[in-house]
């Protein structure tokens, strides 16, 4: 026992346990629980305080605080009611269609805009003022289904499409820089949506009509918007430059955040933007912003101390990884993702994954790019909201508590796991990957 105490990974291991804990209970609100990691880990030097407070340097960070101010100006300006108006015209008269409309449209988002965050800064507004009009009152089991639809539409669905979410583009770097292979756009796009794209998407509206009944009005119809005001308008504008400069990431550069930051500076800029210092400082969550720092840099501290390699090794000999059982293979290789999700994230299960995947190829007797791609399905689907920092952010911006994101998680998970996962399985093997 007293070898156990004084192995050096014991103090980062029994810290990041209890924060693991604290998020997954919500004993504590989540932004203090990041709050005292990043207290205790810095006193007890687990990691260098550069890795400790690497989350607020991160590229998340900044496109969650530049979300809320976007979204604040959204709201204030009417563009926000706007939209609404357009969108809701003619799906808000079945619960159904409406939330099959919010899960297509955080879908198809996913195409045109690279950023996570970006997208649900931009569709939460939006999909509030259409809950206005529809009769869904905030607060309400109905609002937190819309939210999540939202968060849970935008996170797991965008899995899908290769630049779309954070964990994709660890997984595609990590591969490049490990084995040289490099993802192409359409052969993933063919590989994962027929699965975790479309038949997920459609198990997940029929869950949250299930777990998160509505019952709205039919928007009204008669009153037609006026024109832009001048402040819409120049909103507009923005939002458009900021959603072209997203889109063309690859010619000029520069990260989705970055834009939206300097976009976010703009609409606080005096005279020349849209918000004042009064609505800026009640409109951003900087409870929120805190959590997924301590999310980011949890991950990264797991990563910086050896602590993911040592579990990442302990399941590879626990695993049933056999090349003669290759649906066996494929389930303990999703579980292992899944397993590592609880530990280091979304974000980081790629990472950490991918460094062992030619070990995992070696004993499955799968495709080193096979196996590569199997995470996909664990990752893409946590079992806890704290594991998905953008399904974090939609419920917060939705205000949804932690016992209805968690209910859905697990909802979705099980379906996932007993469902789609033999379908997905079959899927691999009928496309020539396994």
């Amino acid at each position: 026992m007293s070898h156990w105490f004084s192995h050096p990974l014991f103090l980062p291991t029994l810290i990041i346990l209890i924060t693991i804990t604290l998020w997954a209970t919500s004993a504590l609100p989540e932004y203090l629980t990041a709050l005292l990691f990043f207290a205790i880990a810095t006193v007890a030097k687990i990691a260098p305080a550069a890795v400790i407070f690497s989350g607020f340097a991160s590229s998340a960070f900044w496109l969650v605080f530049s979300g809320f101010v976007l979204g604040i100006a959204i709201r204030k300006t009417g563009l926000a009611d706007r939209a609404a108006r357009m969108i809701s015209a003619n799906l808000t008269d079945s619960w159904v269609r409406m939330v099959g409309s919010v899960v297509l449209l955080s879908y198809a988002l996913a195409f045109v805009m690279p950023s996570n965050m970006g997208r649900i800064a931009l569709l939460m507004p939006i999909v509030a003022a259409m809950a206005k009009r529809s009769g869904i009152v905030d607060g309400s089991r109905a609002w937190f289904g819309l939210a999540l639809a939202v968060g849970f539409g935008t996170f797991q669905l965008s899995a899908t499409i290769l630049p779309a979410n954070v964990p994709n583009l660890v997984m595609s770097g990590a591969a490049e820089g490990s084995y040289s292979i490099h993802l192409n756009y359409l052969p993933y796009l063919w590989l994962h949506t027929p699965v975790l794209g479309i038949l997920k998407g459609l198990i997940l509206i029929g869950l949250i009509c299930w777990l998160f009944p509505g019952k709205p009005h039919a928007a009204e119809k008669i009153d037609q918007p006026g024109p832009m005001s001048r402040d819409e308008k120049r909103l507009a504008w923005l939002l458009a430059a900021v959603l072209m400069l997203w889109m063309s990431e690859s010619l000029h550069g520069i990260g989705p955040a970055w834009v939206g930051l300097v976009a976010a500076c703009i609409t606080l800029l005096p005279r020349v933007g849209f918000i004042t210092s009064e609505e800026f400082a009640s409109g951003v969550n900087v409870r929120t912003c805190f959590y997924v720092a301590g999310i980011l840099a949890l991950a990264s501290t797991v990563t910086e101390t050896g602590l993911g390699s040592v579990v990442g090794e302990k399941l590879l000999a626990v695993m049933p990884l056999d090349a003669g059982r290759p649906f066996t293979s494929f389930v303990a290789l999703t579980g292992i993702t899944s397993l590592l999700n609880f530990i280091v994230t979304a974000n980081g299960v790629p990472a950490l994954y991918t460094s062992l995947a030619a070990s995992f190829s070696q004993a499955t007797g799968f495709p080193l790019l096979s196996v590569i791609m199997v995470q996909v399905l664990g990752y893409s689907t946590p079992l806890l909201p704290y594991m998905a920092s953008p399904i974090v952010v939609a419920m917060a911006l939705g205000k949804v508590p932690a016992k209805a994101g968690l209910k859905l998680c697990l909802a979705l998970a099980l379906v996932t796991f007993a469902v789609l996962m033999p379908l997905d399985y079959g899927w691999f093997r009928l496309t020539g990957k396994l």
